[in-house]
């Protein structure tokens, strides 16, 4: 279905500030974001691989893919830029280069590398609008992949031509591919923000919305007994 995560929410939507600047009341003062091998990554990370991809807002990408049979764990964050250990606040005013980006901790065994692509590309995000997401816009919002292996490479690079040639868009794919070079952790608040703050109007009225497309276009690769389904 053509343009369905946007243009069905409405103008209500034009009163909402971005995806990140809605703090919890507790989180006035954060923390700076750090390295994900020293913040929220899996413990244990034997036979697990990664994958680290930038669809807008990281509160909606990272449920969407913690609901995915296979997927250990998904830590919001920072990737693409070229300031080391960026803040919100620094990426929201597009001081760094990066994009809100989450890293996806995976078992192989279980998901594919290409199941997980064919989810961002296909359902997770819009790929066609360039350097926004909706009323989200801005570099920091750019859809993004970023690839570890030439076997990643050729995935997404086969999987932009396939759903380029489905006409599922109105217009072509414009997600920038490019090598993985770091990811940052965002902030704590930031982290598993969609189950801790249901009642928050951008998760109601945006992040909703995107959970609920990957959910109906990939059940049969859902984990069972989610929250709110």
């Amino acid at each position: 279905m053509k343009n369905l995560l946007h243009g069905t929410l409405g103008l209500a939507l034009l009163a909402l500030t971005a995806c990140g600047s809605q703090q919890p009341a507790q989180a006035q003062n954060p923390p700076a974001a750090v390295a994900s091998t020293a913040g929220f990554a899996p413990a244990n990370l034997t036979g697990l691989a990664q994958a680290t991809f930038a669809g807008g807002c990281f509160w909606a990408q990272e449920e969407a893919f913690e609901e995915i049979k296979g997927v250990k764990q998904v830590v919001s964050g920072y990737a693409g830029g070229t300031v080391p250990h960026p803040s919100y606040e620094q990426v929201a005013a597009q001081n760094t280069g990066h994009t809100e980006t989450v890293n996806i901790y995976y078992d192989p065994k279980v998901v594919s590398y290409q199941k997980l692509a064919e989810i961002f590309f296909t359902a997770s995000h819009d790929p066609t609008q360039l350097n926004r997401q909706g009323n989200d816009t801005g570099p920091e919002y750019r859809s993004a992949v970023f690839y570890r292996t030439p076997e990643e490479k050729k995935i997404i690079d086969e999987t932009i031509a396939k759903v380029n040639a489905s006409k599922q868009y109105d217009g072509k794919i414009v997600t920038q591919v490019v090598p993985f070079k770091q990811f940052w952790d965002a902030e704590d608040y930031h982290q598993g923000y969609y189950r801790l703050n249901p009642d928050n109007p951008y998760i109601i009225n945006v992040s909703e919305h995107k959970v609920a497309h990957v959910r109906k276009l990939f059940p049969q690769d859902l984990k069972p007994g989610l929250p709110n389904m």
